[in-house]
């Protein structure tokens, strides 16, 4: 992949792999425009997953494959395709209106009404942080700074947020994990800057806990244990 910025809708919905994830969180550390990206996509990801089914109007079948019989088809064209990169955004914000027209199945996905909840709006980092069944764990550190990991099992997310974090030193970076049955799992990076929030990737419903280390700067494929901080979520 050239353009490591196309990968943020597919990281958004955790469907890189393990080696293209890690090129992206790497990627995340500098670029503040993808970070965004990568939030507003989570979040219309979760406003999506809300929208209720609703029956189709009488007739709509019949009605839809009348206008097809009276489209002229146009002969090929053929063009030059140049690559660019993906604008998910848009296609987020076209699928919130109408998602989808099912003729064969006859199911249609009515637009956002008047009284959709006022929240739909909210960064994917809050809705982790005010979810019903949040769980909230608090790390401090000798030198007075501090790190609050939120989880929801429901949602499967988890966000660390960092307060008076020390800089991890001169090409140095701290990566964010995910505690597995004994095993780290790279989970992102934070920012440069003592005070942040991060919403990590990957399952955090199954997780044991989220670590902390210092590793050069681009990070790690094995987290360095003898800076390690382990956030231990209860059993």
């Amino acid at each position: 992949m050239n353009d490591v910025h196309a990968l943020s809708g597919a990281y958004a919905v955790d469907a890189l792999d393990d080696i293209e994830r890690a090129q992206f969180q790497r990627h995340l550390v500098e670029c503040a425009e993808c970070r965004h990206e990568v939030d507003s996509l989570r979040a219309g990801a979760a406003m999506l997953a809300e929208l209720e089914p609703v029956a189709p109007s009488p007739g709509l079948r019949d009605r839809i494959l009348a206008e097809v019989a009276t489209v002229r088809p146009l002969p090929p064209q053929v063009v030059e395709v140049r690559p660019r990169r993906r604008r998910f955004p848009t296609l987020v914000a076209a699928a919130a209106a109408v998602v989808a027209v099912g003729i064969g199945g006859g199911i249609v996905y009515d637009r956002l009404s008047d009284d959709t909840p006022s929240d739909i709006n909210i960064s994917a980092t809050e809705r982790v942080v005010e979810a019903p069944d949040a769980e909230r764990y608090v790390q401090r550190f000798d030198d007075g700074s501090s790190a609050i990991v939120y989880r929801s099992v429901s949602l499967g997310q988890a966000v660390i947020v960092t307060k008076g974090m020390a800089d991890p030193g001169e090409g140095k970076v701290y990566e964010l994990w995910l505690e597995r049955d004994g095993e780290m799992i790279a989970a992102g990076f934070m920012p440069e800057g003592p005070d942040n929030t991060v919403l990590l990737s990957g399952d955090a419903a199954s997780a044991d806990g989220v670590g902390i280390t210092v590793e050069p700067e681009g990070g790690s494929a094995e987290p360095n244990l003898d800076s390690a901080v382990v956030v231990t979520f209860d059993a």
